[in-house]
C-alpha cells in the first residue's frame, strides 16, 4: 500500500533514493562517432549537402509531376529557377532534399523551386 506523500528523485536528498548507472554502461569504452553524409547513386554529393548545381542533375526514371505556378517566383541564385505565373514546368524531387523545394524544369533550364508557388497536376 502506498503512503499519501510522494517525494520525487528531484526533491530527495538520500543517496539510496538517486539512481545509480547501470554496470554495463560504467564499463562500456566510448566509441567515437562518424558524422553521415547522405548520398545517393547518380546524385552528386554537392545536392545531398545542399549546393545544387542544375546541369548535373537527372531526373528520375520515375516521378515526375506537371506543375502549374501560381505565382510570379524571382530566383534568388543560379540553383533556383525564376517562375512565371501560370506556367506550366516539370517537378520532382531528390532524397534528401529539403521537403519545402522541388527541383522544376522548363525546355533546357533547371533548378529549386518552392513548392508553395506550384499547384501539383497528376
Amino acid at each position: 500500500r502506498f503512503s499519501g506523500t510522494f517525494v520525487s528523485n528531484a526533491e530527495s536528498t538520500s543517496p539510496a533514493a538517486a539512481p545509480s548507472p547501470p554496470a554495463a554502461a560504467a564499463t562500456l569504452p566510448a566509441v567515437p562517432t562518424i558524422p553521415v553524409v547522405p548520398t545517393v547513386v547518380g546524385v552528386p554529393n554537392t545536392v545531398a549537402e545542399g549546393v545544387l548545381n542544375p546541369s548535373e542533375v537527372k531526373p528520375p526514371a520515375s516521378g515526375t509531376r506537371r506543375a502549374r505556378v501560381l505565382y510570379d517566383y524571382e530566383a534568388a541564385d543560379s540553383t533556383e529557377l525564376a517562375l512565371l505565373a501560370d506556367e506550366m514546368i516539370t517537378v520532382y524531387s531528390l532524397p534528401g532534399m529539403d521537403p519545402d523545394w522541388l527541383i522544376g524544369e522548363r525546355g533546357n533550364q533547371k533548378g529549386k523551386v518552392p513548392v508553395t508557388y506550384l499547384e501539383l497536376l497528376s
